[in-house]
């Protein structure tokens, strides 16, 4: 109860030098654009990157003519062992965890609604649970030989998620079925 009756004799604080800078300047307007650089569209496009003007674009597969689209590389060749090895090894590399997916279709479609965004057959058949700890493409092989010999018939896709971002990075047809 004493302490409240306490009256302080200090002085009245008057406001210092390092008050007053602490304080924001009030606002005077926009600043001048001539601080900034200038940027000019060119239609010259003789300064971009060329390769000899003998190739402008990669060829896609003439097989791939009249037949359905996958997924990703489902433009190029069907992949060699030594080809699949190596996109496995891509995906071990950038610390992605590899699993295996079958279904009997293989492609997106609409059968069941017709609302824009919806397609049936995104969502295909996990073989075995994700491969966790896997630091090998030819453990990755040896499932998808597995897989082979248990459904001929299905689409098998190699997929890569990065249990960090929880997401799905990589995904690509690894066997079809015989005709495709």
């Amino acid at each position: 109860m004493a302490s409240s009756l306490m009256v302080s004799t200090a002085a009245p604080v008057s406001r210092s030098a390092t008050t007053q800078a602490s304080m924001v300047a009030p606002f005077t307007g926009l600043k001048s654009t001539s601080a900034f650089p200038v940027t000019r569209k060119s239609n010259d496009l003789s300064t971009l990157p060329s390769n000899g003007g003998r190739v402008q674009c990669m060829k896609v597969c003439v097989a791939s003519l009249g037949t359905q689209k996958f997924e990703t590389l489902s433009y190029l060749p069907t992949l060699s062992l030594e080809e699949l090895a190596k996109e496995v090894d891509y995906l071990l590399r950038s610390g992605w965890i590899p699993c295996l997916e079958f279904d009997s279709v293989g492609f997106v479609y609409r059968e069941n609604h017709r609302m824009p965004g919806y397609y049936d057959g995104r969502y295909w058949t996990m073989w075995k649970l994700p491969m966790f700890g896997c630091t090998d493409s030819a453990q990755v092989l040896k499932e998808l030989a597995e897989c082979k010999k248990e459904y001929p018939n299905a689409f098998i896709r190699i997929i890569g998620f990065d249990n960090k971002r929880q997401v799905q990075c990589i995904s690509f047809i690894a066997s079809k079925p015989a005709g495709y």
